[in-house]
């Protein structure tokens, strides 16, 4: 029974449990699926506006990967989703755990599709590790998705508006969107430690567009770079 928008939308479904080491983020886990979840919107009426607000970056997440309909709720009236009884809230978070249960269904054990759930969450979770598990999981996926559509436009599957439309979408319900210049080689070094690295490659879920899918083999430092610049402060 999930207690948060994170919880309710993520964590609660699939089966997948982990564990954070010092070595980085979910790296030791299981497999074991509930007989059944509950999700009661009543447990948010005392949820924290800034865990409430860190929850809404899985549910954009799940608005590019594979619904539109929830991008254009948020850019209809963003504000309501940050009410915790709003019906726009309640659309929004069923939407997302029909968008999560159809993936996991398909790939419980994370074999191929499973992976599009991990948009932004490359440098997302090197983000949490380099700062100790402080920040909340959706602030750093937040930034994170905003670097993977840079580093798609960088490497040509996406065009600026499709950038333009993540950091507008993410600011209007005050999600970050940008991370400090001065930590770059050690962001790369802890993405290095990622689960989807393969054969000492770098792998990204990138999109070309909203529901429209890309894997990057291979990123380079160059491009990564490029890309991280755009969002350093």
């Amino acid at each position: 029974m999930p207690t948060t928008v994170a919880g309710m939308v993520d964590a609660a479904i699939g089966g997948k449990t982990g564990i954070n080491i010092p070595a980085g983020k979910n790296l030791v886990g299981a497999f074991h699926s509930p007989q059944i979840v509950f999700v009661d919107p009543n447990f948010l009426e005392t949820l924290p506006i800034d865990e409430l607000r860190s929850g809404l970056a899985e549910i954009i997440k799940c608005g590019f990967i594979a619904d539109e309909e929830i991008l254009k709720i948020f850019e209809a009236d963003s504000q309501k989703l940050l009410q915790w009884n709003s019906p726009q809230l309640l659309e929004v978070i069923q939407r997302s755990i029909q968008v999560k249960a159809d993936v996991v269904s398909a790939d419980l054990k994370e074999a191929s599709l499973r992976e599009i759930l991990n948009y932004g969450h490359t440098l997302g979770h090197a983000i949490e590790a380099v700062e100790e598990f402080t920040w909340r999981h959706g602030d750093a996926v937040s930034v994170g998705m905003v670097f993977a559509a840079e580093l798609a436009l960088q490497v040509g599957f996406c065009d600026q508006k499709f950038v333009d439309r993540h950091r507008a979408i993410l600011s209007s319900v005050a999600l970050p969107i940008s991370y400090k210049k001065s930590v770059l080689p050690e962001l790369i070094e802890r993405m290095g430690r990622d689960k989807k690295v393969r054969n000492g490659q770098l792998r990204f879920v990138l999109l070309e567009n909203v529901e429209k899918i890309k894997r990057l083999e291979g990123a380079s430092e160059a491009d990564l770079t490029i890309a991280y610049e755009k969002i350093s402060i």
